[in-house]
């Protein structure tokens, strides 16, 4: 794979609905080029994709045997842990200002940057963990942005599960893991949750909507060992040829 490499680089955008300047990592793919058409792969936890998921190189891996489309992958990270919690949370102070940052400004502004297919099936939103959830949410509430979700492990809980209630079935692709030892996940808050019923529960709702649904346990628990692992399956799942 010598050679065969991707640019790093990072941006800015003032954010109104944050009320703070959000800083977002950007790799463009190999033989990058402003003529051609590329997907969007945008991942919460933005610097855990790019540093623990090691998603850049994972992506060339896969491209280089042609196994997944050309994209640009976007990572937006969290100031603090605290603040993560307020963005990403179902019940957050400031998740619905993030659900309005990822699709009132993130979009235009990569749409304007870049040469993207402009399409909710060119978008595809990736999370671990409450950073799952808030791309889930994100995709539930703006269909028409938003065609893919890959959650790793999400928080799913009563609000969660009315958002999806709530959602009228449009074109939506997911892929879904959970670890089948995620039983008692300590939480960043100091609590200690069962994650794998849960989702469960939102596995046997998701599975009878009329949209494309992988489902998958692995074995393991609540950490990047196992999530950087299933990336591959999970990038060729929704980003494949």
């Amino acid at each position: 794979m010598a050679g065969y490499q991707g640019a790093l680089s990072d941006s800015v955008i003032q954010s109104k609905y944050l009320g703070e300047e959000q800083k977002i990592l950007i790799y463009t793919p190999p033989n990058y080029s402003p003529f051609s058409t590329y997907d969007l792969l945008i991942c919460q936890d933005g610097n855990d994709y790019f540093q623990l998921g090691r998603i850049p190189r994972q992506v060339e891996r896969l491209l280089e045997e042609a196994e997944v489309r050309e994209m640009i992958i976007i990572g937006v990270p969290y100031p603090s842990v605290n603040e993560r919690r307020k963005r990403y949370h179902p019940d957050g102070e400031k998740v619905e200002a993030y659900l309005r940052f990822l699709a009132e400004e993130l979009i235009p502004f990569l749409d304007d940057k870049f040469p993207t297919y402009q399409l909710a099936s060119g978008r595809t939103l990736a999370g671990d963990s409450l950073a799952g959830t808030v791309s889930f949410l994100a995709a539930l509430k703006y269909p028409e942005l938003f065609g893919q979700v890959m959650m790793h492990s999400p928080f799913v809980n009563a609000t969660v599960l009315e958002a999806l209630s709530a959602f009228s079935p449009k074109s939506l692709s997911i892929y879904h893991v959970i670890g089948k030892l995620e039983t008692a996940v300590k939480t960043t808050d100091g609590q200690v949750l069962d994650f794998l019923t849960p989702n469960r529960e939102l596995q046997s709702r998701l599975k009878q909507l009329p949209i494309t649904y992988s489902y998958h346990e692995f074995d393991g628990d609540h950490t990047w060992t196992y999530w950087q692992k299933d990336l591959p399956r999970g990038l060729t799942t929704l980003l494949s040829y």
